[in-house]
């Protein structure tokens, strides 16, 4: 069983580098996210745990630990994400409405 998920996550892998290539180049806009995102670091600095974390970022708590034991590795958008949540926690909690 686990030689079929590590199989399988090396192929996602293999076909998400290519995107992650990608998504490492300028776009029209001038955007550059960066390939690696150090999410435990980004958490750790905001002092949440990986629950408060996950809950007031709208990640899956599972997800949230895979990235962090670098198992899985966040997407694209989902690094954009990351970066935005790094540079202006504040700002993303007043989008989501959860700002305290």
């Amino acid at each position: 069983m686990a030689s079929k998920v590590a199989a399988r996550n090396r192929s996602a892998g293999a076909e998400s580098g290519a995107n992650a290539e990608s998504s490492a180049l300028p776009t029209r806009f001038g955007v550059q996210i960066p390939q690696e995102i150090a999410v435990k670091a980004i958490r750790t600095k905001l002092g949440m745990t990986q629950l408060e974390f996950a809950s007031r970022f709208g990640f899956s708590i599972k997800t949230l630990q895979q990235w962090e034991q670098k198992q899985r590795v966040p997407e694209g958008p989902t690094r954009a994400y990351l970066l935005v949540i790094n540079r202006d926690p504040e700002a993303v909690q007043r989008a989501l409405g959860s700002a305290t």
